[in-house]
């Protein structure tokens, strides 16, 4: 059997980093994932940097619509910041140790904190489309038939062979989240939740549905979990979000069907509202301990 050798080497994360320091003056403490149909979060950064995938060595392409695939550098509300605007996904075909890479290349490059949003299918039967969910914990279901981005040969240089998650996602920036959306009187459709993540590309089956509501699981998606398995590894503050673009279907009498475009237009709609609470909540983190 051959031996195992992850696609992600520290000394492939570093020679990314180097790359992209030596292409921007930007040196960012604050890195933002956009979601599908959220990509609007980058387009608020000031004096924007934008630099391809495609041009990034080392770096995966984003292959869905919806994500535009470029990093965006600049600043917001005074922060050095880096924004994905378009993520990768395991059904996309990448390795899992693959689409996490820019965590680890963003550790790399000074980033402290990370703010990950998505779109999620609604399993709670409270939450409508449009609502905003904060992410207070996951359920790794890919991780529980061995499919984790920290499988293979642990490289201490990161963190830990046996990271501790059930801090995965930081109370003081969840409590943070909750003082701007009553500031800005938000208050009506920001929840928070579990969120469950899947392997996609297809949609969830009623039966899977009900089966993860009976778990605890609040929503459902098919990003950010891994990604914030191994931003937590590498030490990283992690604040998570999903706007609630459908509903999932529970009833076998229901008519409904999930589709990508609704997913799109929730995002759309919500777009300005996100925006404003995610650069208000990144003006009242502190430069050097990420604190507010």
């Amino acid at each position: 059997m051959s031996e195992f050798v992850p696609s992600d080497s520290y000394e492939e994360c570093q020679a990314t980093a180097d790359w992209l320091l030596s292409a921007t003056q930007i040196r960012p403490t604050v890195g933002i994932v956009c979601g599908s149909g959220l990509g609007g979060l980058a387009e608020i950064l000031k004096d924007p940097q934008v630099i391809k995938y495609s041009d990034i060595p080392n770096f995966p392409r984003s292959t869905v619509h919806g994500h535009a695939g470029r990093l965006v550098f600049g600043t917001l509300k005074g922060k050095p910041c880096v924004c994905m605007q378009g993520r990768f996904h395991l059904y996309e075909g990448y390795a899992i140790q693959k689409i996490t890479l820019p965590m680890r290349v963003f550790k790399l490059m000074g980033v402290e904190t990370m703010i990950l949003t998505n779109a999620a299918g609604g399993l709670n039967q409270d939450y409508k489309v449009g609502d905003v969910m904060i992410i207070k914990d996951h359920i790794n279901l890919p991780g529980f038939a061995g499919v984790n981005p920290l499988r293979g040969p642990n490289e201490e240089r990161f963190g830990t062979r046996f990271p501790c998650m059930s801090d995965a996602y930081d109370r003081e920036l969840r409590q943070l989240a909750h003082d701007v959306a009553s500031e800005l009187g938000f208050s009506d459709f920001v929840r928070e939740g579990v969120y469950c993540v899947l392997g996609g590309p297809s949609f969830e089956t009623i039966a899977e549905c009900r089966m993860m509501h009976s778990l605890g699981a609040d929503a459902v998606g098919m990003s950010t979990v891994h990604e914030v398995i191994v931003a937590r590894h590498a030490g990283m503050r992690c604040f998570a979000l999903s706007l609630i673009s459908n509903k999932s279907v529970m009833d076998y009498d229901s008519e409904e069907k999930a589709n990508h475009e609704e997913v799109l237009e929730t995002g759309r709609l919500r777009a300005a509202q996100l925006e404003k609470m995610v650069s208000n909540m990144v003006a009242r983190l502190e430069q050097n301990n990420n604190s507010y």
